[in-house]
């Protein structure tokens, strides 16, 4: 396919004149050459156009976007000969003398290398003094951020009241590090990062003024590099001629930067669509042989995602950059797939320097991308097993490509003919209205059925007439009695769980009980169980207590002796079951301890 190139001379080799920099040559002189900082130029504009200056602006933005030229612009409109306008003549004296760096009353300042408390004092010293030869004195201090906190105290007086001759400039790139005392005496403008397309179209006027023949796919690929920094595509861009020959061809371009071929991400997204790993491998074989980055590679992959997603909700059209080729896979590629892709990419990149080599962590990777499926589409392959394991393995559901989902299939049938395992609940958890009678013994030679809950909770049984007799389980009528409050235990529900009984009279109708930490034992708490023990008999009861170590059976540690039971229960149906094995060492899996939850009589896990 052939690739447009714009017409223009070849260069000239001029030996007499020396080589500038782009980035120098190129560097505005005004603020209508100035690139994409419309809303810096505008608000500057019409406060040197009415003269409503302020004594203190302050630049902020990453490297290259434009922060020290238009602070150079700004000294020119205010000293220029002509007077003070946002268009300044550019030739006059001091234009010229700002614009080369030798004009006595605009001083610029590196606070990098010029931050402590002695150059400050020594820069404000100057201050009071009338210009040289210029209009204002103006002072720029280039990455602020960086001055020490002596410094930014010695400056802050001076920065809200200099005289009317002084005007502040500070840039910064960082200004979460400038002190609020200093931002709110200053005048604040963020620069903000070009596009990669103004940043093409600008190269390519740079290109056809130089007389350098280009191919707009190579700007395209320097725009995105430069990471919305005009001076870094400038200098990339003097890179790239050197490095063509004087001519900016769009394969030396991508050879330069290391930038990965569209045609093996169109390839990868084929393979991964048509669910064939043999091509994945055979692209990742290939792009090894051409040197290609394959970190680059994932990132870009990733890249291309996003433009497609873009595309899918209609927010990008076929004249945008790359639009066509995003609309073209919108169509063909799942939006639940695109997503998990999307994800497996950007921490496949960044995990590829933990692999043994970045080639077998790139094929890895590829492979995951073709394993891995949303959950959608494991719903709707025939896996009823699948659907609703018996005990979860992990929070998050797996994921499964083709091949996993063959191997799936084929164990489904054995899977599903077993019975889901439901370990035995806690026995507080099922109400029945009568105690458990006691679990008799299993014929000899037959395993032991599955015992009843050793506690049955009966519900609070308001106060009647009849009189309802203790049979003398404690855990059972404690169980019975903290059910009945349905929530609202509190107290009462800790004093009925932890408590042990150590006597009846049924003479008097008196519990002696005894309770483990003293503020169990307080009288008023004991009204409160006194009256939820007449309630459940529908008699007065009495309650005497002592405090002590318990050692006999309690509601709590029945509940503990059960649910650690359960979750033996269910570790040892997880570690057992076939088809879990199966996938654990088909996948290269790890079962997580602490996600297996034994299944309630709902079907729900249990708290």
């Amino acid at each position: 396919m052939p690739t447009a190139m714009a017409t223009a001379n070849p260069p000239v080799n001029d030996s007499a004149k020396p080589h500038q920099a782009l980035a120098r040559t190129w560097r505005p002189r005004d603020f209508q050459s100035l690139v994409g900082q419309e809303h810096v130029v505008r608000a500057l504009s019409h406060a040197l156009d009415t003269g409503r200056l302020h004594h203190a602006y302050l630049f902020t933005g990453t490297r290259g976007v434009g922060k020290t030229t238009v602070s150079r612009i700004l000294a020119r409109a205010l000293n220029c000969e002509t007077g003070v306008s946002s268009r300044p003549c550019g030739q006059c004296g001091a234009c010229v003398a700002i614009e080369q760096g030798r004009f006595p009353d605009y001083v610029e300042m590196d606070a990098a290398s010029n931050r402590g408390v002695e150059e400050m004092a020594q820069l404000l010293e100057q201050v009071v003094y009338s210009p040289v030869s210029g209009r204002y004195k103006v002072y720029m201090i280039d990455e602020v951020h960086m001055l020490s906190g002596h410094a930014f105290n010695a400056m802050l007086k001076t920065l809200e009241e200099p005289p009317a001759h002084v005007v502040f400039i500070l840039a910064t790139t960082d200004p979460r590090k400038v002190p609020v005392t200093v931002l709110s005496r200053c005048l604040q403008f963020n620069l903000k990062n070009l596009p990669p397309a103004l940043i093409a179209r600008h190269l390519a006027t740079v290109l056809e003024a130089e007389s350098v023949p280009f191919e707009p796919a190579a700007l395209a690929q320097i725009g995105r590099a430069a990471a919305g920094s005009m001076r870094d595509a400038l200098s990339l861009l003097d890179q790239a001629i050197a490095h063509g020959g004087g001519r900016i061809e769009d394969s030396a371009v991508r050879e330069m930067l290391g930038v990965v071929d569209r045609r093996d991400l169109e390839r990868l997204l084929e393979a991964l669509v048509a669910g064939d790993g043999r091509a994945l491998v055979e692209l990742a074989d290939d792009m090894l042989s051409g040197n290609a980055p394959f970190e680059r590679a994932l990132l870009d992959f990733a890249a291309l995602l996003q433009r497609i997603a873009l595309a899918q909700v209609g927010a990008i059209t076929a004249d945008d950059e790359d639009g066509s080729v995003a609309l073209a896979w919108a169509s063909r590629v799942d939006a639940l797939e695109l997503q998990v892709w999307y994800q497996i990419a950007i921490h496949g990149a960044r995990d590829l320097p933990l692999a043994p080599d970045a080639h077998a962590g790139f094929s890895m990777v590829l492979l995951r991308l073709l394993a891995f499926r949303p959950e959608s589409d494991i719903g709707a392959a025939p896996q009823p097993a699948l659907a609703r394991p018996a005990v979860p393995i992990a929070a998050a559901p797996l994921a499964r490509g083709p091949a996993a989902q063959s191997l799936a299939a084929s164990l489904a049938p054995s899977v599903a003919s077993r019975a889901p395992v439901r370990p035995a609940a806690a026995a507080l958890e099922s109400p029945v209205a009568a105690p458990a009678p006691s679990t008799a013994s299993s014929p000899a030679g037959s395993p032991a059925p599955s015992a009843p809950p050793a506690i049955s909770i009966s519900p609070a049984l308001p106060v009647t007439a009849a009189a309802t007799p203790f049979d003398g389980d404690w855990t059972s009528l404690a169980a019975a009695v903290t059910a009945g409050l349905q929530g609202r235990a509190g107290l009462v529900g800790q004093f009925m769980q932890q408590s042990e009984l150590l006597g009846f009279d049924t003479a008097t109708d008196t519990f002696s009980l005894r309770v483990p930490v003293k503020p169990l034992a307080e009288p008023a708490l004991l009204g409160k169980v006194r009256d939820r023990l007449a309630q459940h008999f529908g008699r007065p009861m009495k309650v005497t207590v002592e405090v002590g170590t318990v050692r006999g059976t309690t509601v709590a540690a029945v509940r503990n002796r059960e649910q650690a039971q359960a979750n033996a229960q269910a570790h040892a149906n997880i570690e057992g079951d076939a088809f879990v094995q199966t996938l654990l060492t088909s996948f290269d899996g790890t079962i997580l301890p602490e996600s297996i939850q034994p299944l309630g009589p709902t079907g729900d896990p249990t708290p």
